[in-house]
């Protein structure tokens, strides 16, 4: 059976094309053993926050427990406040957050939603999470990772390195990641 993979598009006018070259890498990155789903997120042009977490809540109970959940730019933000904020229904088996903007003191301001405070603590228990930003990232500052890596100490961070804020469209690390969790997950059932 595939491993389910839930690829979350980010924000803004033709995001969801442009996007689709991180999906594809991470497809041929994965390789066959993985189903990576891309689903279309509503008013792509100005993600709402309310409107984005119910879809994003739907399309996870749509899919199987062991949920591994990747999401880019704004698609990130909004996946991982989600998912402080609402229990998932399925379990996951891991969160990939790409080129996420921290909202939050010391990163963007939203008048959209109140950033969830401690966010670490909010996050599922036991799931990894993975962070990922290009030092080369013209669009989410670089220093929002260590935003991130406070507001998670728990989180494996991962710093690239001439890299921008598609991560150049070549999503190797995150598959790597990726592969690695399912090993260790193996290993951990027998």
């Amino acid at each position: 059976m595939k491993k389910q993979v839930l690829f979350v598009q980010g924000g803004g006018d033709g995001a969801r094309d442009v996007d689709a070259k991180l999906v594809e890498s991470l497809r041929k990155a994965l390789g066959q053993g993985y189903e990576v789903r891309y689903p279309e997120m509503p008013n792509e042009s100005k993600p709402d926050y309310a409107i984005w977490k119910s879809h994003l809540i739907k399309e996870i109970k749509a899919l199987d427990d062991d949920l591994i959940l990747v999401a880019h730019s704004v698609g990130a933000t909004i996946l991982i406040n989600a998912l402080a904020q609402s229990k998932p229904k399925r379990t996951l088996a891991g969160i990939f957050l790409i080129a996420a903007p921290f909202l939050g003191e010391g990163g963007w301001k939203s008048e959209d939603f109140v950033p969830v405070k401690r966010l670490g603590s909010h996050l599922p228990k036991g799931v990894p999470i993975y962070l990922y930003h290009g030092r080369d990232d013209e669009i989410a500052p670089f220093g929002h990772i260590d935003l991130y890596a406070s507001a998670i100490p728990h989180a494996h961070v991962r710093r690239l390195s001439a890299r921008d804020h598609q991560l150049n469209n070549d999503l190797k690390e995150v598959a790597e990641d990726i592969r690695q969790l399912r090993q260790s997950h193996t290993r951990c059932r027998d």
